[in-house]
């Protein structure tokens, strides 16, 4: 089997994630995805579809260690082999909403390091691994609305979007030039996923805008994941991707 298009994707087991990735199971690609659980069913989907799949059951706590491991499997790969090499960096976490001062140290070290740290070392491990090789680089940051405008009781997540969204402006001047890799850090809209489900049972005392996550779910104003990622996986395809390092899923072609 022989893949001319290679995605390397986190977060891949549940949500928006899971959703991108069974939609980039397609004839001619190769699909890693990084999560700390496996998939049976996508696996099978795959095999359906004459894609390649690996998955790796990998915590991106430790982002050191997946961003070395995702290194050397780069540099393992046939350099020559692949049209386009892109990674999809989806993998993130709201934790329990609630103020800073109440929050929890070990929880908020995590919530950083899944956010940010992952994200920035995985695309710099991305970068050096594929520097030189032929095929048309991209990294897709998942960002949020929330990188751009705070909310309380999500300082960590608020935080993790807002260095997501600022390292990628940075990686796009760095990039610049004939064989630069294009980068942009993507609000997708308001998705029903598990994160949702996370803040609508959050304790409404420690949260101040519990009332307004109720109401987008009861008026029917949440994305799907699966409509939510054809709009993601359009908006990779555009011919202007990178053009703006810092974008929306809603923003005109």
């Amino acid at each position: 089997m022989t893949s001319s298009h290679l995605t390397v994707i986190t977060g891949a087991s549940r949500g928006l994630g899971r959703a991108m990735a069974e939609q980039l199971l397609q004839p001619g690609r190769r699909l890693l995805c990084i999560s700390r659980q496996s998939d049976d069913q996508l696996a099978a989907l795959a095999r359906e579809a004459g894609a390649e799949l690996e998955q790796w059951q990998q915590d991106l706590a430790d982002p050191v260690a997946a961003a070395a491991r995702l290194a050397a499997w780069l540099q393992g790969l046939d350099a020559e082999g692949f049209d386009s090499a892109t990674l999809i960096n989806n993998a993130g976490t709201v934790g329990r909403p609630r103020p800073l001062s109440e929050a929890v140290a070990t929880e908020l070290a995590q919530a950083l390091r899944v956010g940010l740290e992952a994200p920035m070392l995985l695309t710099s491990a991305f970068l050096g691994a594929t520097k030189g090789w032929r095929a048309e680089r991209k990294v897709l940051n998942i960002s949020s609305g929330l990188g751009r405008n705070a909310m309380g009781s999500q300082a960590p997540y608020c935080a993790a979007k807002a260095g997501m969204d600022h390292f990628s402006r940075a990686v796009a001047l760095e990039e610049k030039g004939e064989g630069g890799a294009r980068i942009v850090s993507l609000a997708p809209g308001v998705i029903d996923t598990d994160m949702q489900v996370q803040l609508r049972e959050s304790e409404p005392g420690m949260f101040p805008d519990y009332v307004r996550f109720q109401k987008l779910k009861a008026e029917g104003l949440l994305d799907s994941p699966a409509s939510a990622a054809a709009k993601i996986l359009k908006y990779l395809d555009r011919a202007d991707f990178g053009s703006n390092p810092v974008a929306d899923v809603r923003d005109p072609a």
